[in-house]
């Protein structure tokens, strides 16, 4: 035998740990950091390596000491150093597989010329680790070639889940997916919809942060601002540059980490030295947790940070026994003498790690009692995995050697396709009292505490906020962000809209967005739309909703409704005036000269036009309205008519006179009302015909005053009366007016010494102007706000004046006379036609001052012509 295979297998277990057993597992550990300059490994990891292993090496103590979990067989282990490298790591873990390659021996000889003798390899059944997701990904393509299962108590990668890649590979911790699941809901429920990612470069913070991505795109509701990735070996002032390109979407304040404990120190770090203070808001995964290193020397930057961590409890049993290590009664752990110099900052012997150190170790120093001590997150995961693989192999004895004690043939070469089944069937409760259980990709469920980086006056320190189990459950009101302030901060593109206004989505970018006012008449239907209110309304104060546009009528105190009333009230009473005393006066000579039947009618015309302004004033009804369409145009028509009549009897009866001495037809009164009422009936047919087609109604009309400002927007309530209906309802009275305009215009030559030919025409003259005046002022203002009131006044106050003029000119006078000088209300001789036609014209040439004053001769007249008349 070669003495060299001895020295050899010495050597290959100086760096590793090796504990003897009936089943070897193997184990992976960081106990070292990533070395630079080309050495593969770096400084120690006391808590992250030497917690964890020493976990690991306790829990297959406790295992081997239960009497009740693989009785009579004892667990051994193989335990390597990944040194935080995934090369490296690869590169050591074909250790675990060296057992299951044939070794050719036919070309070694030792130097004696006896063949060698190869030293049988362990046989690794199963696997715990590794921590990172990347070196667990690199193993664990090695580790399925030859069917060995693998169980991880750290690796949280997404890309573990796929069990067509990793089939041999499990995890007592949740993936990622759930992690950026918790995120996703933490994130929302502070109502932050603009948020930034930064990843370590490899597949934890890669892998972590497309998971959240992903999220965020099925989810909706959340944008990501910038994506950022840190390098695995980053250049001077790399950390500075990402600070600076987080800060160009500086509404993005959130930021969502997954990232490794040095990059994430090294961030924080970057942002203090760039004063940015207290303006990102880290949202960290389970690789910044609780842990106080990231945060010392940098608390203010990173107050406020809400981080997640795996639940898990502290195992006291393992700190009993941590506590109790020592350098005499741990040697199997051949890095213990490494960590006793790193914790206690003393060096042993001139041998020690550490040279220059100020102190030598004794060996007396206390774990806890001479250093900090604090267990670390992954002990209690790290004893969930172990246990895992025990109870699989107890459930694996029991199938294959039920009664059998200690190992029977059947489990001599253990198969790992049927350990895995056992693996992922387990259900116990691990080392904190918590389930232990994989899905069908070997997953654990997702259990997360959430924690949150608080300070105040005295103390500093994470904080529980809250849990996540598949739902979130935070409590807000235990969270705040700088010393006492407990306001919640934003990250958001935009602000929300106010209300009635709309979102305008930038496009590409759903979370950012311009708010646009609803404006006129629409309303905000939705969070982007805005739609048109029906026609009869108008927004509410907010625009969120409509309302119905108030309804307004002409009212009684408006001053376009106290001038008319006024001057119709006036002209009542005139007009009344005037009827009391041509009744009291009836026989007169000028009241019978005056034509007293058709002066009846006038005068009711005339009061009748005065009355209407009270139907045009009053609110709509269809009684009010009914009474609009037979009065509007009857009073006109009942004055115009009268007057027609008289124009045209008097211009017959001098076209008459220049031809015969006999009277023309149809002069005497009783054929004057049957004139005058046969042209009022055609009135009145019109409006029964009226009735007929279009039966009175109101409405409202909303388009009047729907104004630009829908605040002013008002509809009027109204008769069914349009402009055309009107002026065909006053069109006829204004044919009659115009065609007794023409007949005093032939008349005008008529001596003014007889009858009202002159006032007659002096009426209609003044009448007619009225009227053009009318007509421009009442469709010019058809556009106007207050066309109702304009319009409205218009009329009313036309009608009013129309009547004045008439009453005025044609009665007045008489009136006068006959109250103030009654001595020329006399009779006088009667005469014939002829001469009184003949006593007419010889009037019209005598000048003034002739022998009898013209009232004389015009009463004379007048009452002979009556006579005659009759």
């Amino acid at each position: 035998m070669c003495i060299l295979q001895g020295l050899l297998k010495i050597q290959e277990y100086a760096h590793s740990i090796r504990l003897d057993g009936d089943i070897i597992l193997g184990g992976l550990f960081p106990v070292h950091s990533r070395g630079g300059g080309g050495v593969p490994c770096g400084e120690l990891k006391k808590e992250k390596g030497i917690h964890r292993l020493e976990a690991m090496m306790f829990a297959i103590d406790l295992i081997n000491k239960d009497p009740e979990l693989l009785p009579n067989i004892t667990l051994g282990a193989r335990i390597l150093d990944t040194c935080s490298r995934d090369t490296y790591a690869l590169e050591q873990s074909l250790t675990f597989v060296q057992a299951l390659i044939e070794k050719d021996g036919s070309d070694v000889r030792c130097a004696n010329g006896d063949p060698p003798i190869f030293a049988k390899p362990d046989k690794i059944v199963g696997v715990i680790g590794a921590a990172a997701s990347s070196v667990s990904i690199m193993v664990a393509n090695i580790l399925r070639l030859f069917k060995i299962p693998q169980i991880s108590y750290a690796s949280t990668a997404p890309e573990l889940s796929d069990n067509t890649r990793y089939d041999f590979f499990s995890r007592v911790v949740p993936p990622d997916s759930y992690q950026a699941q918790a995120m996703m809901d933490i994130v929302t429920a502070l109502g932050w919809n603009y948020v930034s990612t930064l990843a370590s470069e490899g597949n934890y913070g890669e892998s972590g942060v497309e998971a959240f991505v992903q999220i965020s795109r099925e989810m909706g509701g959340v944008c990501i601002a910038q994506s950022l990735k840190i390098p695995r070996e980053p250049k001077p002032g790399e950390f500075d540059k990402i600070v600076m390109r987080l800060l160009e979407t500086s509404n993005a304040r959130a930021v969502i980490m997954f990232a490794n404990e040095d990059d994430i120190r090294r961030i924080l770090d970057a942002a203090k030295r760039n004063n940015q203070t207290g303006h990102f808001l880290w949202v960290a995964s389970d690789s910044w947790g609780s842990k106080i290193s990231p945060v010392i020397g940098q608390e203010k930057v990173a107050e406020g940070a809400v981080t997640i961590m795996p639940k898990r409890a502290s195992v006291d049993a393992f700190d009993r026994y941590f506590r109790s290590r020592s350098l005499s009664n741990n040697r199997r752990n051949v890095w213990f003498a490494e960590f006793w110099e790193e914790n206690f900052g003393c060096k042993l012997g001139m041998h020690g790690k550490r040279p220059g150190s100020p102190k030598k170790c004794t060996g007396l120093e206390k774990v806890g009692r001479d250093s900090g001590y604090e267990q670390e997150g992954k002990v209690q995961f790290v004893m969930d995995a172990v246990y895992a693989m025990a109870h699989a192999l107890h459930r694996m004895h029991r199938e294959l050697c039920y009664g059998y004690p200690g190992l029977c043939p059947k489990m001599a070469n253990i198969d790992g396709k049927e350990l895995l089944s056992h693996i992922r069937a387990v259900n116990f409760n691990g080392s904190a009292g918590t389930p232990v259980v994989f899905n069908e990709n070997g997953d654990a469920p997702g259990r997360y505490d959430i924690f949150q980086y608080q300070s105040n006056r005295t103390t500093r320190g994470y904080r529980v906020i809250g849990t996540w189990t598949n739902k979130l459950d935070i409590k807000m009101g235990l969270m705040q962000w700088r010393a006492s302030d407990r306001s919640l901060p934003a990250s958001v593109c935009s602000v929300p809209c106010r209300m009635g206004e709309r979102k305008k989505i930038v496009k590409g970018v759903p979370c950012c967005w311009h708010c646009e006012r609803c404006e006129g008449y629409h309303f905000q239907a939705s969070e982007f739309s805005c739609e048109l209110c029906p026609y009869e309304q108008r927004p509410d104060a907010n625009r969120t909703g409509c309302q119905d546009i108030p309804i307004i009528k002409l009212e009684w105190h408006s001053p376009w409704a106290v001038i008319p009333v006024f001057i119709s009230m006036l002209g009542i009473v005139a007009t009344t005036f005037v009827i009391v005393t041509f009744v009291r006066h009836n026989d007169t000579p000028i009241v019978r000269a005056s034509g007293r039947e058709m002066s009846y009618v006038l005068l009711t015309g005339i009061f009748l036009c005065y009355a209407i302004t009270f139907l045009m004033i009053a609110a709509p009804d269809v009684g009010v309205c009914s009474f609009r369409r037979i009065f509007l145009g009857l009073g006109m028509c009942f004055s115009y008519a009268a007057l027609l009549t008289k124009t045209n009897r008097i211009h017959r009866i001098f076209e008459q006179g220049k031809k015969s001495v006999t009277a023309p037809r149809f002069i005497s009164p009783a054929s004057q009302l049957v004139i005058t009422f046969s042209l009022i009936s055609v009135q009145l047919l019109g409006v029964f015909v009226w009735f007929v087609v279009d039966p009175p109604h109101t409405f409202v009309d909303y388009g009047e005053q729907r104004t630009q400002d829908p605040a002013a927007a008002r509809g009027v309530l109204k008769c069914d009366i349009s402009d055309l209906s009107l002026i065909c309802s006053l069109g006829y009275s204004i044919l009659l007016m115009v065609t007794c305009t023409v007949y005093a215009i032939k008349t005008r030559g008529v001596p003014e010494t007889f009858n009202e030919a002159k006032p007659i025409g002096f009426t209609m003259y003044t009448t007619c102007i009225i009227w053009l005046a009318f007509i421009p002022i009442f469709f010019g203002t058809a556009q106007s706000a207050e066309r109702m009131y304009i319009q409205t006044t218009t009329l009313t106050i036309s009608l009013s004046l129309s009547a004045s003029v008439s009453l005025g000119m044609l009665y007045m006078p008489k009136v006068y006379v006959i109250i103030f000088h009654p001595e020329q209300n006399v009779p006088k001789r009667k005469r014939s036609f002829k001469a009184i036609v003949t006593a007419a014209t010889m009037s019209g040439k005598l000048q003034k001052g002739g022998d009898r004053p013209n009232g004389e001769v015009k009463t004379e007249l007048c009452e002979s012509m009556e006579t005659n008349s009759e």
